[in-house]
């Protein structure tokens, strides 16, 4: 903003005015104060939610939100593949480590069925009991 005679108008270029012409081409020549100048306007205009207005760029504003938009749930998706690729990676693990557990019991289980060993496993207990000498009687 500037003052004019004791009004303030408000600019709609974000370039300054207090730019030179060059009178051979007609064109503005710049000052590396210039730099300066855009990029401090260029923040107030953003701060005061003109940016896109002074650019002139606002017939274009529904494809610009459409793509932040798009942006928005590319980087949301993103997010929920991560997640889920971790929890994957995490059962992966749990199953790798039941499926070593089953083993063992397995491995156990059989062990215990053999009837070999069974027999020293009751004389190591202290037990009586021994396999059978004769074959079991069929009642009928």
């Amino acid at each position: 903003m500037r003052k004019d005679k004791d009004t303030y108008e408000e600019k709609d270029e974000i370039v300054p005015e207090q730019t030179t012409l060059n009178p051979e081409t007609g064109k503005r020549k710049w000052k590396v104060g210039d730099i300066g100048r855009l990029l401090w306007s260029c923040i107030v205009a953003v701060f005061n939610g003109k940016f896109i207005l002074k650019l002139k760029i606002d017939k274009y504003f529904p494809q610009i939100a459409w793509t932040f938009l798009l942006f928005a749930l590319m980087i949301l998706f993103s997010m929920c593949v991560d997640t889920t690729l971790t929890k994957v990676e995490a059962n992966k693990k749990e199953l790798q480590e039941l499926q070593i557990l089953h083993t063992q019991k397995s491995y156990e289980f059989v062990k215990l069925g053999r009837r070999s060993n069974l027999g020293t496993m009751l004389e190591e207990a202290g037990s009586k009991v021994t396999e059978p000498e004769k074959p079991a009687i069929i009642l009928e």
